[in-house]
């Protein structure tokens, strides 16, 4: 999906994809989260999520495309982050937040750092089927340590409207990520009422294999 895409969402605020409040599932499931060190949010936004999982004492780093939803999180929070620029990411940090305002496609392991736990609440249904996999493939490149995953997708007939966010169901959640035992934690009717009340959130706990950088 095209940059421009998304930097004109935040532009003209259509952000309706931003819960302004800790997601229900993370809240209800963040235990899945427990040893992990560092957890990694891709395609973050300026979500609350990324200060609640720094409450329950993790390092987090997120990734976003918008620097203005990156400006916005640490402004909304009160806070002011130290901002450095590395391999074209503007870099803020402040405390245990790191967030890398850039292409996600575009990171890399040493931008990201070791992580542990992956948090998806909005990046795999972000995206159209085509960028899907790949997004996969990439994720676990630069996140190979990682061990623990919790995501949140929506499931409804994709023809009700164009997405995003987009339909990922099931099947596919296991098919992206073969050989790792998932399980449907949850599931409950869409907060916003989105494709006439049909949009199903489902919450996944997956157990990811650590795998070696790839060179």
């Amino acid at each position: 999906m095209d940059p421009a895409f998304w930097r004109s969402r935040w532009q003209d605020r259509k952000i309706g994809f931003h819960e302004g409040v800790p997601n229900t599932f993370l809240a209800k499931y963040a235990d899945q989260f427990s040893g992990c060190r560092r957890i990694l949010v891709p395609l973050c936004g300026k979500t609350e999520d990324l200060a609640f999982l720094a409450s329950r004492g993790h390092e987090v780093v997120g990734i976003e495309l918008v620097e203005t939803a990156v400006r916005e999180f640490f402004t909304e929070h009160g806070i002011t982050p130290e901002v450095t620029h590395q391999d074209g990411f503007a870099v803020y940090s402040a405390g245990s937040i790191t967030v890398l305002a850039g292409d996600f496609f575009t990171t890399t392991p040493a931008l990201v750092g070791d992580v542990d736990g992956i948090y998806d609440r909005a990046a795999l249904i972000a995206l159209p089927g085509e960028l899907r996999a790949r997004y996969v493939q990439h994720l676990r490149a630069i996140a190979p340590a990682a061990t623990r995953m919790l995501l949140v997708t929506v499931d409804y007939p994709q023809e009700l409207m164009e997405g995003p966010p987009f339909s990922v169901d099931e099947a596919e959640v296991r098919a992206r990520y073969t050989n790792a035992p998932i399980e449907l934690l949850d599931q409950g009717a869409d907060p916003r009422n989105r494709a006439e009340g049909t949009l199903v959130e489902k919450c996944y706990f997956i157990q990811l294999t650590a795998a070696r950088p790839t060179p």
